[in-house]
Order: structure tokens, then sequence, then C-alpha cells
């Protein structure tokens, strides 16, 4: 294992410099990953939130494959696929889990 020291970078979006740390850099090498980074902390919180909508969920309108009603789903279906509402989902969900016979 080699010796890890403090090394100063440059972000590659506002090109401030800043610190990679000797236990930055440890935790990246016990973790495999091969690059180092590229953004100040900074930067790099921005780039998280423009990329996650700020926790903003999508929801897609879709009809209930079983019921038919309109309902909202957090993804966007896939032809071919069923979709369903709440209720039924949940149904469904128990149903799958008791066991067979009637």
């Amino acid at each position: 294992m080699s010796e890890f020291r403090d090394r100063v970078l440059n972000c590659a979006d506002c090109n401030a410099e800043f610190v990679f740390t000797a236990g930055e850099q440890q935790f990246y090498y016990d973790k495999g990953f091969k690059n180092e980074p590229k953004r100040c902390k900074n930067c790099k919180s921005k780039r998280q939130d423009n990329h996650s909508g700020g926790n903003h969920r999508v929801e897609t309108s879709a009809l209930c494959s079983q019921c038919g009603r309109e309902t909202t789903v957090p993804f966007k279906p896939t032809q071919g696929r069923p979709v369903f509402c709440r209720e039924c989902f949940q149904t469904r969900k128990v149903a799958s889990g008791a066991t067979a016979g009637g």
C-alpha cells in the first residue's frame, strides 16, 4: 500500500483549488475508485442538486391495467408492462404473499 498525502487539485467547473485529503485518497483506494475528484465540494453539491432535481420525483400519468382508473406513478412506464394504481398494486402485493388456495 502506498502512503497518501494531501494534494491540491483544481475544480473542473470553477477552477478553484481544493484539497484532496490523504483520508479521502485512502477512501478512494479502499473503494477501488480509479478517478480522483474533479470538482470542489461546492460545485459537486450544486451539480448533484441539479441532477437530482432537488429530490423532485417524476410523476407520470397512466391508466391502471387492472381497474382502468387514471393514476400517477413515480416512473416512466415501459410499453408492454402493466401499470397499477396504488390500491391495485397493494392488493396484488398482498395476494402474491398469501398462500395459494381458496
